[in-house]
């Protein structure tokens, strides 16, 4: 990538997306917290509300994950393309967090298969990942209050408490409309019943024309 590019974005996007690869745990929502909150805060690839727009795009399709990591490999590098123009940068950047992101998989399932059989039979392993499972339910509710936070609120602050820094909204920026639409979304799905599609065909509309009302 040096060789190529001159670096850059281009290894910052194959070295944040392969670690996020090898240490992650937990299936696509565990990944996706630590993506967003690293992508967004860290590296300021995007801003939450692209980062809401992605995954709100990759949700209607299959594959949702590797749709988003791609959509924020191509804001990277499209965002920072160097020498390169920003379309063939970005065209790139997803390539890149695609490959360095399965790259690692591939390998941990090539090195594990021969001994999946014997490694289910290990009481101490099936602790340990019966931890990690409860671990990854922590993590996914984490990425359920970022998202709230940042779809609810046009501006999210910091608070500290001794140790604690934890993400903490600007109650004056309350954003009513999304507010409404994340209400009909509940009554829809827990009061009427509605699956996931008339439920989100109904936001959709609901969205759309408080948007041309407003």
């Amino acid at each position: 990538l040096a060789a190529l590019f001159g670096g850059g974005v281009y290894i910052a996007i194959a070295v944040f997306f392969s670690k996020m690869a090898v240490v992650t745990f937990g299936g696509a929502y565990a990944v996706l917290s630590y993506v967003a909150q690293q992508a967004v805060e860290t590296h300021g690839w995007l801003d939450p509300g692209e980062m809401l727009d992605g995954l709100a795009l990759a949700e209607t399709t299959p594959g949702p994950l590797i749709l988003v990591l791609a959509f924020v490999g191509f804001l990277a590098a499209f965002r920072a393309p160097g020498d390169l123009p920003a379309l063939a940068a970005g065209l790139i950047g997803a390539s890149l967090a695609t490959w360095v992101t399965f790259a690692p998989c591939f390998l941990w399932i090539f090195l594990g298969a021969p001994s999946i059989e014997r490694l289910a039979g290990n009481r101490a392993l099936s602790g340990a990942m019966a931890a990690i499972t409860a671990a990854v339910v922590g993590v996914i509710m984490n990425l359920s209050v970022w998202f709230a936070l940042h779809t609810l609120f046009r501006q999210v602050g910091r608070l500290s408490i001794g140790p604690v820094d934890v993400a903490a909204p600007v109650w004056a920026s309350l954003d009513v409309p999304a507010l409404v639409l994340a209400g009909l979304a509940l009554v829809a799905t827990f009061g009427f019943r509605l699956g996931m599609m008339p439920t989100l065909a109904l936001c959709a509309v609901a969205g759309l024309a408080m948007r041309m009302a407003f």
